[in-house]
């Protein structure tokens, strides 16, 4: 079937009111980023809407495009015609001869947007429903569960004939909602956390902690992967501060209080974090807790864990059971990259009865005691290297001072 034209429709975006034309202009110009490899498509749009015309290219190939950009809730590819009872009916005569699958049952569903057209959605449905059936004999009207609907939306520059309404990506254009950093770690979580991010218009720069020589090449290879994945969803390309963490980690490991080391590091981590996020204006650290996962994760660890910085904290998983978050991670394709056997900086010196109730006072006090905390503090934000990555490459953006990793 040749359509030659696939409609947008956007989500949340029908929310924004004043708002609304930044965030549809945003739109349209991430999909055109999305398709600039295709050069005969022109776009146009109107309320709540988005067309891309195909002047002649296959429709599959950019749907298939077209299906992971956040923003838009569903799409469909159509034919249009102008707004008159005929052109209508022979349309959408000819689209029910193009239907690969014939059905058996179907419907006819009318949006009569233009409200100077002479026939009213319920009268359309008839008018249009009585020439198919007399043309197709073995098909009936069956109007709760039609194998087929047939759809037909009159605007006043032209009626839209479709029956295919496929779901998308939904949320909000990338980077329409500000910016925020990723704790990214090699493991499930935190790459659906960025996932997630994404989807409700964040830009996002993420943050990985490692410590060489205790972490390996692998490991590196890893976050890295994870991040061109997520580059992709976003559609540009993304930046990736890979810490050196393994100073501030060892001293950590030598403290008396064991039993606090995840604590402690966590909260390094939240202060170094947040001062990347000031420097490059992010408004927001993004991390992937779940409430009672592990130790760290309890309420009481995360209200001293979180104190220690000042900006928002974004929780996308904090709800979620593991399953559910698993089932993200395999659709997104960042499960397989996630459990290759390449441990991170948080795998390492684990105690063996983490503490699931911190107390602030004796945190604040152990912290204290390093005398030189702040100081490796700034060296490690001084030494970050930064990446670049799109989905096929990786390029250096910030050099890392002398501390390469290898």
């Amino acid at each position: 079937m040749q359509y030659d034209q696939i409609v947008l429709r956007y989500g949340d975006l029908t929310m924004k009111g004043r708002n609304r034309n930044i965030f549809e202009r945003k739109m349209l110009n991430q999909v055109k980023h999305k398709l600039r490899s295709y050069e005969n498509l022109t776009y146009w749009h109107t309320f709540g809407r988005l067309y891309v015309i195909l002047n002649g290219t296959e429709h599959e190939p950019v749907i298939a495009r077209l299906k992971d950009i956040f923003g838009l809730v569903s799409l469909s590819p159509v034919i249009s015609c102008k707004p008159d009872l005929a052109e209508i009916e022979a349309t959408a005569l000819q689209l029910m001869h193009a239907q690969p699958n014939p059905p058996r049952t179907f419907k006819v569903s009318v949006k009569r947007a233009w409200k100077k057209f002479p026939h009213d959605s319920q009268e359309m449905c008839h008018l249009i429903g009585a020439p198919v059936l007399r043309q197709f004999p073995e098909l009936s009207v069956d109007v709760k569960k039609p194998e087929l609907e047939l759809r037909i939306d009159i605007q006043q520059e032209a009626a839209y004939i479709f029956c295919e309404v496929i779901p998308t990506a939904g949320g909000f254009p990338f980077g329409s909602n500000g910016k925020a950093m990723l704790l990214l770690s090699g493991g499930i979580d935190s790459p659906v956390a960025g996932y997630m991010a994404l989807r409700k218009g964040l830009e996002i720069e993420a943050v990985h902690f490692h410590s060489y020589p205790y972490t390996s090449q692998q490991a590196k290879d890893k976050v890295i992967e994870l991040a061109k994945r997520l580059s992709y969803y976003s559609g540009a390309p993304l930046k990736l501060h890979m810490v050196s963490f393994t100073e501030i980690q060892t001293t950590l490991a030598q403290s008396k209080q064991n039993h606090l080391l995840i604590t402690l590091m966590r909260r390094a981590m939240l202060r170094i974090t947040e001062r990347l996020a000031l420097k490059h204006g992010a408004k927001g650290i993004v991390t992937g807790e779940s409430l009672g996962q592990v130790a760290s994760q309890t309420l009481s660890s995360m209200n001293v864990i979180g104190r220690a910085a000042s900006l928002p904290l974004i929780k996308p998983l904090i709800m979620m059971d593991k399953q559910e978050i698993i089932d993200i991670a395999e659709k997104i394709g960042t499960y397989e990259t996630s459990i290759l056997p390449y441990e991170d900086c948080c795998t390492l010196f684990i105690p063996k009865a983490p503490s699931t109730n911190p107390n602030l006072r004796v945190v604040e006090g152990q912290e204290a005691a390093i005398a030189n905390l702040e100081e490796m503090l700034e060296q490690a934000i001084e030494t970050t290297e930064v990446l670049l990555l799109s989905p096929d490459s990786v390029t250096a953006a910030e050099a890392a001072g002398e501390d390469n990793w290898f």
